[in-house]
């Protein structure tokens, strides 16, 4: 079997594969063949281009099993790119189940730790009840109406009088065997949801519109625990063997233990200026450290040669050096860094850095935090002719954007969080 898988700019790759192949072996084949660096965020996409849907194939999913649910004459495709918030409720349970959503089994008195907590969704016994209120949309209708939802192992109900769990006011709304969910794109456009928070379920063999129940949440927040907890019902312990088996084999590592990236594991502030090197603990020290070794940096600057072998003027180097940089998005919008964002996952220290929109001479860091995305304006200054770069209106200047990525990658200082994960457009 030959199959299509497209990067996020449009370049495409054609694979032959076995018909039996699974959403990891072909994201392991493309690691391979593209010498990546395998962090276990790299994701198999489905995106449905006519309904404007896209899902996370699950690792386990058989690639033909999902593309025989497609219509031949829509132009859906598969999409290779990280998704660092795949499994990222089982490290950090906290953010992806809000108290006021979730209730337990009455014979659970005690408070329930959040690892607990997985345990139950894991368990075919006890079950915790999603609840809240979410739009639906009418069947057959424009119209969306507000309803109170639950969530039980035996699917999913509205109530039809108020927030009433009555047996007699419940009324069934899916189940989730023979549909996938996937989020919705272009809600508002093609459907004129209430929100930008919509999701959907389709069944297998549907194609159209009309068989599709659709559902938008008030906020991300909302929307990311409803489709969590839908993931862990449906697949329940395969999710969690997925999420395993890139570290079986590794001792020490017990059920539901954050693991900790090597981004984290490696990124420290050091003082290499004495006979010993050491690590500066104190974040006021780095700062300065940072700020020092930037002037540093920028009077060997005229050491630098370009390819050719002559040197670089270093005002003129530092004005263009970060466009070489992953991280970097040369002239793209607001909305256009939140979709990039979205995609790779709303999992804190997720990043990147565009030019300014609004301010032709201006860039923005736009970050992920909280399940939000923030953008922050990095403003060029000059001091006695010398051009310099901030965050935090002069006090921690940089001489070019490598400087200030890598200063916040070790840092959070103005920041809600420090920078972890960059968003990169990658090529097939």
């Amino acid at each position: 079997q030959v199959i299509k898988v497209y990067s996020e700019d449009d370049t495409s790759r054609a694979l032959e594969v076995p018909s039996d192949v699974t959403a990891r072996d072909v994201c392991q084949l493309l690691i391979l063949k593209n010498h990546y660096i395998d962090d276990h965020s790299w994701t198999l996409f489905e995106q449905l281009t006519h309904t404007g849907l896209a899902r996370a194939i699950e690792d386990h999913e058989l690639v033909r099993e999902v593309q025989s649910n497609w219509i031949m004459e829509e132009e859906n495709k598969l999409y290779f790119r990280k998704n660092y918030a795949k499994y990222e409720f089982f490290k950090n349970p906290l953010s992806f189940f809000p108290e006021h959503m979730i209730s337990f089994p009455s014979e659970t008195n005690a408070a329930v730790s959040h690892s607990e907590i997985l345990q139950m969704f894991l368990s075919s016994s006890t079950y915790p009840e999603i609840h809240g209120y979410l739009h639906a949309k009418e069947q057959g209708r424009k119209s969306w109406k507000k309803l109170y939802f639950l969530l039980r192992r035996s699917g999913l109900y509205f109530s039809t009088k108020g927030t009433s769990k009555e047996p007699r006011h419940l009324q069934f709304f899916c189940e989730f065997s023979n549909s996938d969910m996937y989020m919705s794109l272009t809600g508002k456009k093609i459907s004129g949801a209430p929100t930008n928070y919509g999701f959907c379920f389709k069944p297998n063999k549907s194609g159209g519109t009309r068989d599709l129940k659709q559902l938008c949440a008030d906020d991300e927040q909302s929307r990311t625990c409803w489709m969590t907890a839908i993931r862990l019902l449906k697949y329940g312990m395969q999710l969690y063997q997925n999420y395993m088996q890139p570290y079986q084999g590794r001792s020490g590592c017990s059920p539901l233990t954050p693991m900790r990236s090597i981004s984290e594991n490696s990124l420290v502030a050091m003082d290499f200026s004495g006979h010993k090197s050491r690590i500066i603990e104190n974040p006021t020290e780095a700062l300065s450290v940072a700020v020092e070794e930037g002037l540093a940096w920028r009077r060997r600057g005229c050491l630098r040669l370009n390819s050719h072998g002559s040197p670089i003027a270093t005002s003129n180097m530092g004005m263009s050096i970060h466009r070489s940089q992953s991280w970097f998005h040369h002239k793209i919008s607001r909305e256009e860094a939140q979709r990039l964002i979205l995609q790779h996952g709303l999992v804190d220290g997720v990043f990147l850095v565009r030019d300014s929109q609004s301010n032709p001479k201006t860039f923005v860091l736009s970050l992920s935090h909280g399940l939000k995305i923030k953008h922050f304006q990095i403003i060029p200054l000059e001091d006695d002719g010398k051009l310099f770069y901030t965050l935090d209106d002069g006090h921690t200047r940089f001489t070019d954007l490598i400087q200030l990525v890598e200063f916040y990658q070790l840092n959070k200082g103005v920041l809600p969080c420090k920078l972890k994960h960059y968003c990169a457009r990658i090529a097939l």
